[in-house]
Parts: C-alpha cells; structure tokens; sequence
C-alpha cells in the first residue's frame, strides 16, 4: 500500500515541471509573506515584524530573479509586477532603517504607516502576480 503511493507520487511528480514549481512558490510566498507584514493596525509598530518585512525584501528580490528570462508578452508583465513590489519593499525598509536608526523620531506612528503602506503597494502588485500565475495555470494546456 505504501510503495503504491509512493510510486503514485513519483509518477505524479515525473510529469511536474519543477521550474514552474519553484517560480509558483516564490510568488506565493512573496505575497504571504508580504500579507503577514501588512496585516495590523498601520501605525502600531508592535504588530509589524522587522524580520518579516526583511524576509519578504529578500523573497521579492528571488522572485525578480527568476522571472527574468521570459520573453513573452505575460512574462514581461510578471516581470513588471515583479519589479513594483520590489522597489516598494525597498523604500519601506529604507524607511523602516531612517526611522529605527537615522531619525530623532524613532518609529513612531507616522513613520509605521509610511511603512505599512509601501508594503501595501507591494502587496497588491504580489497579488496581481499571483492572480497572473493562476490565469496562466488555468489556461495551461497540456501537449
């Protein structure tokens, strides 16, 4: 019973196109990632993690990476979306660096919801991706 499943899975995963796999979990996780910072209330620094932010930084940057290398017309539009969320993840952490390190200020309320709000950016241009990937798994024809 075991080994049937087991030969059923690798059977399965066979026929998987790994790099679709990776790119498809990249842009998933960059979107989760990003929802988990995002989600709070926008001017209590408490509720917004630093790593997390910096995770979805790096996750957005890995997700870029792939995308390049498409030469069609969704590819180019991936590749967009891509480049939004990570310029806007960018400038949330550069704010989120000013406050906690350069200004008098600190991270007050003022300086959360900059930052929230950056990632928020980001945050729709990763679901426009992900709803991007859905459409063209959807349409996906098998040959």
């Amino acid at each position: 019973m075991f080994a049937d499943l087991i030969g059923a899975c690798w059977g399965y995963a066979a026929g998987v196109n790994l790099e679709k796999v990776v790119f498809g979990f990249f842009v998933l996780l960059a979107a989760t990632l990003n929802f988990g910072f995002f989600v709070g209330d926008i001017s209590d620094p408490e509720v917004h993690n630093s790593w997390e932010l910096f995770l979805a930084l790096i996750v957005a940057l890995i997700t870029t990476i792939l995308k390049f290398g498409d030469s069609t017309q969704l590819g180019a539009v991936h590749l967009a979306t891509s480049l939004v969320a990570l310029l806007q993840l960018a400038a949330a952490a550069g704010t989120w660096v000013w406050a906690t390190q350069v200004s008098a200020a600190g991270l007050n309320g003022h300086a959360t919801a900059s930052v929230v709000s950056l990632s928020g950016g980001a945050l729709l241009a990763n679901l426009v991706s992900v709803t991007l990937l859905v459409v063209e798994t959807a349409t996906f024809r098998r040959r």
